[in-house]
């Protein structure tokens, strides 16, 4: 066990593509958190049946992808008005039952492939998602739950509040005794910012980004406590539900 590993508790937390690579291996399944928007624009999808395929890159060869697998390519950039998917989770609440769609995502998709290639669980959370989410870890011993953030220019880790409170509100509805230090402050933090409805994250540097963009709607969406009664589980290379998985078996 390294100092790092948080390996006396059952329950840990660290931060973005470097959790994955150093703690993974000693875990059974992995929570990769991404409110504003990755993981938000997988739950409403999943919510509505259909399943998310994570792509690491925003260019062109995601539309190849999307052809290659039969699915629609979402743009990865956000936009007020037309046609078709983006990354803004106002564009994909009313996704259709059964559609697939390539989500061109490369923080939350990285972590995502990066957990799933350690060959253990991966599950998608957010606010939406919350109790669903708990609900799915709960079969799992060893959980390694992981805000991602989000990156400065330079590539560096920027840690965002809002995807701390998630996973702490994740690791709270766990109600498991055995959570290491830093999921412990992460769970300190949900019930501060729970007790004020998450007003206080409607003014965090991701929200009034979204904010001044004029997506006020993503920001709504992305703050909404269990809408969604789906978990949303990485099986190969897409995201669905439990329930979607066992009925195309």
């Amino acid at each position: 066990m390294q100092w790092f590993s948080q390996g006396k508790f059952e329950v840990r937390l660290e931060w973005g593509l470097s959790a994955v690579e150093h703690l993974a291996g000693e875990v059974d399944c992995a929570v990769v958190v991404d409110v504003m928007s990755f993981s938000t624009c997988v739950s409403l999808a999943v919510n509505n049946g259909a399943c998310i395929y994570p792509y690491p890159w925003k260019d062109a060869s995601a539309i190849e992808y999307g052809m290659k697998i039969g699915a629609s390519t979402a743009s990865p950039d956000r936009r007020f008005s037309g046609e078709g998917y983006t990354l803004s989770p106002a564009s994909i609440r009313n996704i259709s039952n059964g559609e697939k769609l390539v989500l061109p995502s490369p923080n939350g998709s990285a972590v995502s492939f990066k957990a799933r290639d350690a060959g253990i669980a991966v599950f998608s959370g957010c606010f939406r998602n919350l109790s669903a989410t708990a609900n799915a870890c709960r079969s799992f011993r060893r959980v390694l739950v992981i805000p991602c953030g989000e990156l400065w220019p330079d590539g560096s880790l920027r840690p965002c509040i809002e995807d701390y409170v998630a996973s702490g509100g994740i690791i709270a509805a766990m109600a498991r005794e055995d959570c290491s230090p830093e999921a412990q402050a992460a769970v300190a933090a949900w019930q501060h910012h729970h007790k004020q409805n998450l007003e206080l994250l409607r003014e965090c540097s991701s929200a009034l980004e979204l904010t001044q963009r004029g997506f006020d709607e993503d920001v709504n969406l992305c703050l909404e406590i269990d809408k969604s009664k789906k978990e949303c589980r990485l099986w190969g290379d897409a995201y669905v539900s439990a329930l979607a998985k066992k009925s195309s078996s």
